[in-house]
């Protein structure tokens, strides 16, 4: 039954290597709807040749080759490991694997967390997903010390004291350099004619080195040009633009109102409209912040583009030159805001 199972996924797998050979020391650091992701260390010297004869196909060894150099640059290095459990007769997740896997082929981009390399462990019949190991998602940065208040301290401007323990905030500038990363991504994704549609501060991942890639991909759809506009429900409602809640919508169109969504809870602490009971009562315009004179202007014309009426709203490109974006720190600030974010979990 598990051949039958995974001939939907075929072409991605890498059936000749044994995933518990290639990776060692799984720790488990977070666990999803469909399935326990793991930090692990690959072992060097596993990523023996793979053969890419017969009936392998032209995609097919382009993935192995592109698995196998995953591998090797991080050879003695942890990576990050998807559990998915395999069922007989299969599941709605392994085709919404495969439609996702299919919508990112060929796509490739710094600012893109790709899935690198599939492969199945017959001891517990499942798939292993291999993928770079990112350090948190702008989300979690958001909830560390997010209980405590205070006043900043001599770790820096990143770094919060209060009560004798120290919380991370994230300053103007610091949000401007994740803009900068995923305007750079959008650009990119809307050449391919792809549109994410679940833009949100938890599918914003940070690696070790402070860059910032868009992640998980299951909501998103392939939109040429000629495609009708789509009235699909995805995503969540506090960073939906407003015309997916009203009716059908340019699926290129809706994510930068998500990255200002984004960048209003980076600095309020909590999604737009998180406090209305019904939601039918979020309006066409993000809310006014909390504390606007403490923002500089270019933010707030930040805000106000990225949540522009569709016919009006720019697109990437046009906001990659946005004066806001242009005030972005250097990638060794992030990396500094990580270090705090783990020296205040050390503290609490």
């Amino acid at each position: 039954w598990l051949a039958e199972t995974l001939k939907l996924l075929a072409e991605f797998i890498d059936a000749e290597a044994d995933p518990r050979a290639l990776f060692a020391d799984l720790q488990e650091i977070a666990e999803g709807e469909s399935g326990s992701v793991y930090s692990a260390l690959v072992v060097p010297d596993t990523d023996s040749t793979r053969s890419t004869t017969g009936s392998t196909t032209d995609s097919g060894k382009s993935r192995l080759a592109s698995a196998s150099a995953f591998l090797r640059a991080r050879a003695n290095e942890r990576v990050a490991i998807k559990h998915v459990a395999l069922l007989p007769g299969g599941s709605q997740k392994l085709s919404d694997l495969r439609r996702e896997l299919e919508l990112l082929r060929g796509a490739r981009h710094p600012h893109v967390l790709q899935m690198e390399g599939l492969y199945v462990d017959l001891v517990e019949d499942s798939l292993w997903i291999g993928m770079e190991l990112m350090e948190r998602s702008l989300a979690d940065m958001l909830g560390v010390g997010a209980d405590e208040e205070g006043e900043e301290d001599e770790d820096g401007p990143g770094a919060v004291a209060a009560a004798g323990v120290a919380v991370v905030t994230i300053t103007e500038n610091m949000i401007a350099r994740f803009a900068w990363d995923v305007l750079l991504a959008l650009s990119y994704l809307q050449k391919q004619h792809i549109g994410h549609r679940d833009l949100r501060s938890d599918n914003l991942l940070v690696n070790r080195d402070g860059v910032l890639k868009i992640a998980d991909f299951s909501s998103a759809v392939h939109a040429p040009p000629g495609t009708p506009k789509t009235s699909d429900n995805v995503g969540v409602i506090y960073w939906q633009a407003p015309e997916m809640r009203t009716g059908l919508y340019d699926p290129l169109r809706v994510d930068v109102w998500s990255l200002g969504a984004t960048a209003w809870e980076l600095v309020e602490r909590e999604p737009p409209f998180a406090d209305v009971v019904d939601t039918r009562q979020i309006g066409l315009q993000l809310p006014p912040l909390s504390d606007p004179e403490s923002h500089s202007r270019s933010f707030h014309d930040f805000l106000h583009s990225c949540c522009q009426p569709v016919s009006s709203r720019p697109d990437p490109d046009e906001l990659l030159s946005a004066p806001f974006v242009r005030t972005a720190c250097p990638r060794s600030a992030i990396v500094r805001l990580l270090a705090q974010c783990r020296a205040v979990e050390e503290r609490l």
